[in-house]
């Protein structure tokens, strides 16, 4: 399966990083800038897990105030 991690709106790169970093911080994972192939994968799914898991929380609050 292929995998497809470009960003689709430009300019949100920064704002995928900082978003990044504030989920890893959540879960207790030290994230580093730049290289982070030292990571685990449990770490690193931790750090995915609470990036989805923030999402739909987003989400679901914007659909709740419509």
């Amino acid at each position: 399966m292929a995998q497809n991690n470009r960003i689709v709106v430009p300019g949100a790169k920064n704002a995928m990083e900082q978003f990044k970093m504030e989920a890893a911080s959540e879960v207790g994972v030290n994230l580093n800038k730049g290289y982070n192939g030292d990571l685990t994968s449990r770490q690193a799914g931790s750090i995915g897990g609470q990036m989805v898991k923030k999402m739909i929380e987003r989400y679901e609050n914007d659909l709740s105030a419509k």
